[in-house]
């Protein structure tokens, strides 16, 4: 699908429609993906969709966005995942209110985290943006090792019955999964660590980071796209709403539910066995 590149502005009370018309309402806590050039030209530019999110949770929700950190310094790592003494001083270390969300997600994550009063979770990684009623309390004390599991943003949002919009974005771009990939009773799971520089209690320190590796599949053999035929299989079997959110086409999805069936898919795809490192 192209892009579109002309036709009619989107207002925010017409994308508030839309997402209205997708099931989404006050007080929801919604995960958006967003690919904004396919919504198509917005007055006001992203603030336009996401003020339209805020209009259509409120009062009461939560407006959630997959940041990530745009470091961009995996490359340096060692075998081992540190990084050589040369580099260290080159790195600026983690700052949640000031560190760029990471470019591969897209604009929408930068908007959100830059718009006033947003809140963000202090896994460099796994982190996560938010704004709304329950920003504190999604972004608070999001565990360094294992990110995307127990205690993290993704975990609480499954929590509260949360949901995740895929506006315009592909379906296996659904950050949510990363939490099923963690919650799966599976064999051989990929673990990475790697070295983060963060500030604590006002001095630099270096921390090594454990996580399952969300850079590739979590158990070798599965294909590098294995979350969009899991979203397309949650949708086939008769779960989502989809519509459209200006020209984009987009898909709403309970969190707790499209997190239980990916977690059935993994164990089922890849084998229930126990593993150590869960």
């Amino acid at each position: 699908m192209t892009p579109p590149t002309a036709g009619p502005f989107r207002t925010r009370a017409e994308l508030t429609g839309d997402l209205l018309r997708l099931g989404l309402g006050p007080g929801d806590a919604v995960l958006a993906h967003g690919a904004l050039s396919r919504v198509g030209r917005m007055i006001n530019g992203p603030d336009t969709l996401i003020g339209a999110l805020l209009d259509v949770v409120s009062p009461g929700g939560t407006v959630l966005g997959y940041t990530d950190w745009a470091a961009d310094y995996d490359e340096l790592l060692t075998p081992d995942g540190r990084v050589p003494d040369q580099w260290r001083a080159q790195l600026a270390p983690f700052d949640p209110e000031r560190s760029r969300a990471a470019r591969a997600n897209g604009a929408l994550p930068e908007w959100l985290r830059c718009w006033p009063g947003a809140r963000r979770s202090g896994n460099p990684g796994a982190s996560v943006a938010a704004i709304g009623a329950g920003a504190d309390w999604f972004t608070a004390d999001h565990p360094l090792d294992y990110g995307y599991g127990p205690g993290s943003p993704l975990a609480r949002l499954v929590e509260s019955g949360g949901k995740v919009a895929m506006i315009g974005a592909p379906w296996d771009t659904m950050t949510l999964l990363h939490h099923a990939e963690h919650l799966a009773d599976l064999p051989a799971k990929r673990v990475i660590n790697y070295e983060v520089p963060l500030i604590i209690d006002g001095k630099l320190n270096w921390r090594l980071v454990r996580e399952y590796d969300t850079s590739d599949p979590v158990v070798a053999g599965l294909p590098d796209d294995y979350f969009g035929t899991i979203v397309g299989e949650f949708v086939a079997a008769g779960h989502g709403i989809r519509g459209s959110v200006g020209a984009a086409d987009t898909l709403v999805v309970d969190a707790a539910a499209a997190c239980a069936f990916a977690v059935r898919w993994l164990e089922r795809t890849c084998g229930h066995r126990p593993n150590p490192a869960a």
